[in-house]
């Protein structure tokens, strides 16, 4: 049984005047999936989008991005094409202007489960899964195993 998460998407994204949802989050897409990392600041949403770009992942984008109506999420307009490499600077990457969003990593909490539930957040479009991914010792290389392959169960 899955378990929902309404409140995440409530601590970093705002809803604009005009309807649109805009995260305070990182994106990157690998194997057509769009992944949304959240969390706070120093949460480490741009190193895990480093190493899945490591990894074959394109930037969609860095610090912010649009969720749409359809599911998914977008680059802002005039976005730099861009990736902040913390104690090494700015970082020019090949970016994509939207992705299907397919998952969402929670960077604010540790999972406390060695196998946990199958876990989810209520986004724009419906359901995503959702995986707490806080201070998890090899999270970039399990979630490309995951966008490329799949959960079992």
């Amino acid at each position: 049984m899955a378990t929902g998460d309404a409140s995440l998407l409530t601590a970093y994204c705002s809803i604009t005047p005009d309807g649109r949802v805009f995260c305070r989050g990182t994106a990157v897409c690998l194997n057509r999936r769009g992944l949304l990392a959240l969390g706070p600041s120093g949460s480490g949403k741009s190193r895990l989008a480093l190493e899945l770009m490591a990894l074959g992942a394109t930037l969609v984008a860095d610090d912010g991005v649009w969720l749409t109506e359809d599911g998914e999420v977008t680059r802002p307009e005039g976005a730099p094409r861009l990736i902040e490499a913390r104690g090494i600077g700015l970082l020019n990457a090949t970016t994509l202007q939207s992705a299907p969003l397919s998952l969402v990593v929670d960077l604010s909490r540790t999972e406390p489960g060695r196998l946990p539930p199958p876990r989810t957040v209520e986004a724009p479009g419906g359901t995503v899964p959702l995986i707490l991914g806080k201070d998890h010792p090899f999270l970039a290389a399990a979630i490309c195993q995951y966008l490329t392959q799949g959960r079992a169960g």
